[in-house]
């Protein structure tokens, strides 16, 4: 009767243990990133961003009610989305945070509806000729965005979207012409005192 020898499978070596080790902090940073609250909201960008929106509404103060007026805000938006995100990637890329982590994308999906929503109540506004339910309007839904979207963002932000908020319900229920100086307050003094806020305790 023949000997029968039991042949062994091959053995596998086991990972190198650094890979395995950048394996386990490749896990754990997704995770936290997933998890964490968004932290790279640009102070200085929100003091950058609060300085333009002061500067418009002196410029607009001439022009208020008008088409003109209602250019020179806008254009102030748009400015202020160039400079946020510009700022914000900044300060994702000095943090080593990628623009499409979690938190980042939770804060944007989160905050994107309120304003896209203020886009379209400003047409119908305009075109009804309400121009003095304007302000109240862009500071109530910037308000809300900020308030939805600082739920993945540190704790100070939902109490400036609060803030904002508050200016809305004031600009609605007080004097139309008072409407530029209540954007003048929200966009541009709130946005550089809580913009200094951020920058001092969060890292610029």
């Amino acid at each position: 009767m023949r000997n029968l020898k039991l042949v062994e499978p091959p053995r596998q070596e086991p990972p190198a243990l650094h890979a395995r080790a950048m394996d386990d902090l490749r896990f754990i940073r997704e995770t936290m990133l997933n998890a964490s609250s968004f932290t790279v909201i640009s102070g200085w960008g929100e003091v950058l961003v609060g300085i333009t929106a002061i500067a418009a509404g002196l410029f607009a103060t001439q022009n208020v009610g008008s088409m003109r007026w209602l250019g020179t805000w806008l254009s102030e938006a748009a400015l202020s989305i160039a400079i946020g995100g510009l700022a914000t990637a900044w300060k994702g890329r000095a943090a080593n945070m990628p623009l499409i982590s979690g938190p980042i994308r939770k804060f944007v999906l989160s905050f994107a509806p309120p304003i896209l929503v203020g886009a379209v109540l400003t047409g119908v506004l305009v075109r009804a000729g309400l121009f003095e339910a304007v302000p109240g309007t862009w500071l109530l839904l910037y308000g809300t965005g900020v308030v939805t979207g600082g739920a993945f963002s540190v704790k100070i932000v939902p109490v400036m979207g609060l803030c904002f908020m508050g200016l809305g319900v004031l600009a609605l229920f007080t004097p139309a012409a008072w409407g530029n100086w209540w954007l003048v307050a929200g966009f541009g003094l709130l946005h550089v005192m809580f913009g200094i806020f951020i920058a001092r305790r969060h890292g610029g």
